[in-house]
């Protein structure tokens, strides 16, 4: 009789990177220096290379990481910005922060993901910057035409990289086409930290600059400020030290998920059940996302097998409560769709090829009257 599998087992990744982290604490408490040392410049540059990318700038967390990039990006209030609503509110929180409008662009209903031809609609309509989410862990398609066209037409490009640490597309990470990238390092993620943390990559010195600025009261040397919009968003030393230690593993765990993942697609068969298509370097399975028309009975089935499930995201960004209606003529029929069906399946590293075969025999046994 399994236990519980839960969505996520936080417990089994830190046990299994005990050692590791029990350094990573040593390293700085031995060292006395919290915030902004060496830890942080360490894992800036060691980030910044494995991303190929020349300067990584890191933060307190991923939203931060989002804003910070815009107004570095010299996003201004009331600037209109292009973004998707299916990925959690992240970015539209930071264009309210920033006191921008966004602009909704609708998804692909296969990829999940934003299409070259939402974008350029978006930028027909005079929006300011781009901003595309590389959601669950899928880089999207067609980044490089995104990337191409937002260049051709002058307009900054922001990659929200969040849920894709390592996805790849021809070879070339995701965070490394668009002007500037932002990164989560919730523990969650792929690469996730022990608190919250972020970070944005970028090959545009003058954007590094501006990030480094904004993340510390806008100080250009000490306590002379002369940025304005800027903030306390620091990444600290001890969750600098851990992300360290966990960047090396950061492939071999993103094999891992995509080996669950493969297991769910290959074995999941039932014309009621939509699974990702996927391939291998441009899938990091961040999150295993299924669609079903009776999301909610498959849901609360797997509940009663002691599967945890979660919903990502059941609420579109412009159907949120606090904009009271506001975005009621936005029509985003794939989002609509997509957030009354989609379901996330268990898939982490530390998930057992027994929990997975597990999780499988369940859905397959599945009869909607249950």
């Amino acid at each position: 009789m399994l236990n519980k599998i839960p969505i996520n087992n936080l417990s089994a990744k830190i046990e299994r990177h005990r050692e590791r982290v029990n350094a990573a604490f040593e390293r700085v408490i031995t060292s006395g220096y919290l915030i902004l040392g060496s830890e942080v410049n360490q894992f800036e540059r060691l980030f910044a290379t494995y991303l190929g990318a020349k300067y990584c700038v890191s933060l307190a967390n991923g939203t931060d990481a989002i804003e910070l990039a815009l107004k570095a990006m010299n996003i201004k209030p009331g600037d209109r910005v292009g973004t998707v609503a299916n990925a959690g509110m992240y970015t539209t929180s930071a264009l309210l922060a920033i006191g921008a409008e966004p602009h909704f662009m609708d998804v692909n209903y296969e990829t999940k993901l934003v299409s070259f031809k939402e974008v350029t609609l978006a930028i027909e309509l005079g929006i300011k910057a781009i901003v595309v989410t590389h959601l669950y862990g899928l880089a999207i398609p067609e980044i490089e035409l995104i990337s191409k066209y937002c260049l051709e037409k002058n307009i900054p490009l922001l990659e929200d990289c969040a849920q894709a640490h390592g996805a790849k597309i021809g070879g070339r990470f995701v965070g490394t086409f668009g002007n500037a990238s932002s990164f989560s390092f919730y523990p969650t993620k792929n690469l996730g930290a022990m608190g919250d943390g972020g970070a944005v990559i970028t090959n545009d010195s003058t954007i590094a600059e501006n990030v480094r600025k904004l993340r510390q009261y806008g100080w250009k040397e000490k306590y002379q400020v002369t940025t304005f919009g800027a903030r306390n968003s620091r990444l600290d030393e001890l969750q600098a030290a851990v992300l360290t230690e966990f960047l090396p593993h950061l492939e071999k765990d993103n094999i891992r998920r995509r080996e669950i993942s493969n297991l769910y697609s290959n074995l999941i068969d039932r014309s009621d059940i939509q699974t990702p298509n996927i391939c291998s370097e441009n899938y990091v399975a961040h999150l295993y996302v299924v669609c079903s028309k009776n999301r909610d009975l498959l849901r609360d089935y797997l509940n009663t097998k002691s599967i945890g499930t979660e919903v990502h995201y059941p609420i579109p960004d412009h159907k949120q409560p606090i904009f009271n209606n506001k975005y009621k003529w936005v029509k985003l029929p794939n989002t609509d769709r997509l957030c009354s069906e989609i379901l996330t399946l268990p898939c982490y590293p530390e998930l057992t090829n027994v929990e997975v075969l597990h999780i499988i025999d369940a859905i397959s046994s599945w009869k909607i009257n249950d």
